[in-house]
């Protein structure tokens, strides 16, 4: 099988669907076998960082033509695949070009999310113009469709009359390295080099409205006890960023908080979650929730929101609350101060579920049945 993969967000994202699409590759490479299919990689530019498991592995790689690059990703490049012989395109960022079923070729979507549905207001009145028509076009004449959760499943349904049917859920991998665990000498290193605390409550996650950190804020507010362990951020963002600390610094809770805007590798994320008392998740909506499997994986317990697909990548030995409500996020914090809650069984019991869900060798033979069944 000729498989093209639209690499746009491979090449030129680093978060988000960027990680997606880099461990879907890395997967298909590494787990396939004999199954493998023949990769052809399709970006609208070049790329100037270097992905050395594209060129060790001699993966065929196209860029765009013509003078409108964009015009090419969505339209043009049926051409190109024609003249490649493929046989089956994924889109794995929410979109399909125009075209793919005159030419005869088999296609598939990942649909992520669709927030910009749910909660309209935290997106431009363009960009929502946009993405419902890209993401409306791609779930309707794409062959079938891969959600990355049943809430992204059910969403594709009540939103676009998509046939439940024509949707298969294939979750979402982790980047290869939270698959094992790091050592202590790193763990020491990460945390000497960021001067973390012995104890300390984790925040992953851009920096937005949507992703609720004010609630652990006001939670803080609630109880002075909790700020003996402080919170350590890793993101960023704009307005609601500002609107954390200031609230933080009204609430005199500047002390207790650390923000760090970026770190240098996943082993680095990964040694934050290793080291963290707990991670805190409390976001008001997610196609996924990738810090949550990234978290158990580490061996970190979860508190996260119980909304969306959270609960699908917490698994239910993690801790769910209501998102509007901090002053119960405040009494759950306060039993990990307290050391009032068997952690050990929760870490352990976490792993195991995510061990076995997020198997990247079983995401990776459901994504191969999914291409064959084309």
């Amino acid at each position: 099988m000729k498989l093209a993969l639209d690499a746009k967000r491979l090449f030129f994202n680093t978060t988000g669907l960027g990680n997606y699409s880099c461990t879907l590759v890395q997967n298909l490479l590494q787990y396939s076998g004999a199954a493998m299919p023949e990769l052809h990689l399709y970006s609208p530019n070049k790329s100037a960082k270097e992905f050395p498991f594209v060129a060790a592995n001699s993966l065929e790689v196209h860029y765009g033509h013509g003078v409108s690059k964009s015009f090419w990703r969505s339209q043009g490049i049926v051409k190109d695949l024609k003249a490649h012989k493929i046989d089956c395109y994924h889109g794995l960022s929410n979109e399909i070009p125009i075209g793919l079923q005159k030419q005869h070729i088999a296609s598939t979507v990942t649909i992520h999310d669709l927030i910009f549905k749910i909660y309209p207001k935290t997106y431009s009145f363009s960009e929502r113009l946009v993405y419902d028509k890209k993401f409306y076009y791609a779930a309707q004449n794409a062959q079938k469709v891969i959600a990355i959760s049943q809430q992204t499943k059910q969403d594709l349904v009540k939103f676009y009359g998509v046939e439940a049917s024509k949707i298969e859920v294939i979750y979402q991998a982790c980047n290869p390295i939270f698959y094992q665990l790091q050592d202590v000498n790193l763990l020491n290193i990460v945390r000497q080099k960021y001067q973390l605390p012995e104890r300390f409550f984790l925040y992953v996650g851009s920096i937005v409205e949507r992703k609720n950190l004010m609630l652990l804020l006001e939670a803080y507010a609630h109880q002075a006890k909790l700020r003996s362990v402080p919170i350590v951020v890793v993101g960023k963002g704009t307005a609601y960023e500002k609107k954390c600390k200031a609230y933080a610094q009204e609430k005199g809770l500047t002390d207790s908080l650390r923000w760090l805007h970026n770190l240098e590798q996943n082993s680095e994320l990964q040694a934050f979650y290793q080291l963290a008392t707990a991670l805190i998740y409390p976001s008001l909506y997610e196609g996924f929730g990738l810090p949550l499997a990234e978290a158990l994986l580490s061996k970190c317990p979860v508190i996260a929101a119980k909304t969306s697909s959270l609960p699908e990548a917490g698994g239910i030995n993690s801790i769910y609350i209501d998102p509007h409500n901090s002053a119960a996020l405040a009494d759950i914090l306060l039993q990990f101060v307290a050391e009032t809650i068997d952690t050990k069984l929760m870490t352990q019991k976490g792993y195991d579920y995510a061990l076995q869900t997020f198997d990247p060798k079983l995401l990776n033979s459901q994504l191969l049945k999914h291409y064959n069944s084309l």
